[in-house]
């Protein structure tokens, strides 16, 4: 039995886990509400962290502080800086780099000072998990996703393990994109929040996995590719990839 600690940055990435959860409970702490109850054998507490990684790294020393939990799941959206990824696609994260952290001379770029580490790695056993619930449900989202939200993605949607980016900049244009590649040039897609968590994870050395669905493509449409995705498929596939893993 494990006490997990969910987390998204925006209410409609975690609301359809609180909606599964068993004899729920509202505890709120440092201005958010965490929802704690039961999924299978586990415990699960499911919380709204609010934006950024500050916001992010608050919200998982909480949830490991003063709940307990030990494994951390980040679920939510983020813009595609492969250029093989289209919306509707997942990525599990393998490693996550700050590509806005820059102390040099000090100490390397992307490098968090004192630690000697840039890439914070996650959880093969959870992260392989997610990868295995989201196979599952692309491969069966047709059954579940109305016809409006599919006309608008690929026919046939990917799953892809590798590096996750992120900084406190929404990424909104093609020159801010470029910039992100340059700094991490092997990052998938770029988000952020999931960095912040995976080291906070490291700190206190518990697993940490984060599932990132692709909304938009980082470009001078990405915020109105990511509020559709927020009224659309964003819950459906926390409810149907992370939820199984939550249940165990």
């Amino acid at each position: 039995m494990a006490h997990v600690g969910v987390m998204g940055a925006l209410p409609d990435e975690v609301s359809a886990l609180v909606e599964l959860l068993e004899k729920p409970a509202v505890v709120n702490r440092a201005g958010r509400r965490f929802h704690q109850g039961r999924l299978g054998a586990n415990t699960v507490t499911v919380v709204h962290a609010h934006v950024g990684k500050v916001a992010a790294a608050v919200t998982a020393t909480v949830l490991v502080e003063f709940f307990g939990v030990d494994q951390l799941v980040f679920t939510g959206l983020a813009g595609a800086l492969s250029e093989d990824l289209a919306p509707g696609d997942v990525v599990v994260g393998t490693g996550l780099v700050q590509h806005d952290l820059d102390a040099r001379p000090l100490f390397p770029r992307l490098e968090v000072p004192l630690t000697g580490v840039a890439e914070f790695p996650t959880h093969p056993e959870l992260s392989a998990q997610l990868e295995e619930a989201a196979r599952r449900f692309q491969d069966r989202r047709g059954s579940v996703l109305p016809a409006s939200v599919l006309s608008a993605l690929p026919a046939n949607g990917q799953v892809r393990r590798g590096l996750i980016a992120t900084g406190d900049l929404f990424v909104s244009s093609t020159s801010q994109r470029d910039a992100v590649r340059a700094a991490v040039p092997d990052a998938l897609c770029v988000e952020m929040e999931g960095a912040a968590v995976a080291q906070v994870a490291h700190a206190f050395g518990i697993p940490v996995a984060i599932l990132r669905v692709i909304s938009d493509r980082a470009d001078g449409d990405a915020a109105e590719f990511l509020m559709a995705a927020l009224g659309t498929f964003a819950g459906a596939y926390a409810r149907e990839v992370v939820g199984p893993v939550l249940r165990g």
